[in-house]
């Protein structure tokens, strides 16, 4: 019951369609794991999306996708409410209010911003610049007071509080809840290639929903030790982007042999590979399984969205109902 937990956690993604590796050890593994102590509430967040994209033609798609491999991954829809963005429309309402107490140098200060300018300098749009506000937004409509983030997303979280105290102090009240951060350890994973973050933009990633033998490829196509150059050479694991996956998906036993082998040529690269592609792939099968359950009812996802929404703006109405008191609308 939500009354034994230890608090509301809200967390949102961007639609990005078909998940992979790195989004499942930066975020999904924990939105699971927080089921069991938290009222959780995760969006998929598609009005943020459309800050960056050049066209909109896979935003649905992306959406269904998303949810499949979130509810695969062991989302609980009875318990957690999971919804998309735009089908609450009372987040709109209050980043509109919201934006009335944040100060515009705040936002441009910000490095997100400026790093978004950088990439897209074509099309810096008002959205892109108000990101953070409806990212408040988000947060607080549903009076989450937990936010799940990496070290990395420390400013986003402290600019949101910032906005609250700014809100109840404009407005003369406490509606609005400050969330707190909670730090998550979220491992850096390198793409294929072992040099940038794993991402689709640069195809360096692994899909979770692939096949055996497509992940198996992918696998071998994963850069080693660098300067290791002949079997025969002694590697060094510290620096082998597929020796820290096996840290995490292969037994210790083994993990152990091969920290050890490899240091001392017992072991090739490829046969290293191999045993990982092996062992993810034997992680992965019991989601790939509900996967295929899942995707033979597409309705179930939509429901399940549909479902997500209807409870979201039963606490959404709720908070504006006191947010437009609070301000005094008339």
């Amino acid at each position: 019951m939500a009354d034994k937990k230890k608090g509301r956690v809200f967390s949102g993604a961007r639609p990005t369609g078909r998940q992979h590796l790195g989004n499942y050890l930066g975020a999904i593994r924990n939105y699971v794991a927080l089921q069991d102590d938290y009222e959780c509430i995760y969006c998929i967040v598609d009005l943020h999306a459309l800050t960056t994209v050049e066209t909109t033609k896979d935003l649905k798609a992306n959406t269904y996708e998303m949810a499949l491999d979130w509810l695969a991954a062991g989302i609980r829809p009875e318990e957690t409410i999971v919804f998309v963005q735009s089908h609450v429309p009372q987040v709109t309402e209050l980043h509109t209010i919201l934006s009335m107490v944040t100060p515009l140098g705040k936002l441009t200060d910000l490095p997100t911003f400026k790093e978004k300018v950088r990439q897209q300098p074509h099309n810096v749009n008002y959205g892109l610049v108000g990101y953070p506000v409806l990212m408040t937004a988000d947060i607080t409509l549903y009076k989450a007071d937990t936010v799940p983030v990496g070290v990395d997303q420390a400013p986003h979280i402290e600019f949101a509080r910032e906005v609250v105290r700014s809100f109840n102090y404009r407005f003369g009240t406490n509606v609005l809840i400050e969330p707190q951060m909670k730090t998550t350890e979220i491992p850096k994973v390198l793409g294929i290639y072992g040099k940038d973050k794993m991402s689709k933009s640069l195809n360096n990633h692994i899909e979770l929903a692939a096949t055996p033998e497509e992940t198996e490829k992918r696998v071998m196509q994963m850069v080693t030790d660098p300067q290791r150059i002949k079997r025969t050479d002694p590697g060094n694991p510290d620096v082998c982007n597929v020796f820290t996956m096996h840290k995490i998906f292969s037994p210790p036993e083994e993990v152990e042999m091969i920290n050890v082998e490899c240091r001392r040529a017992g072991i090739g690269c490829v046969d290293c590979k191999k045993r990982f592609a092996a062992n993810l792939n034997k992680h992965l099968a019991p989601f790939r399984a509900r996967r295929a359950e899942l995707a033979s009812d597409p309705d179930y996802i939509w429901d399940v969205l549909r479902d997500g929404a209807d409870r979201a703006r039963v606490i959404a109405e709720k908070t504006m109902e006191e947010v437009r008191a609070a301000v005094q609308l008339p």
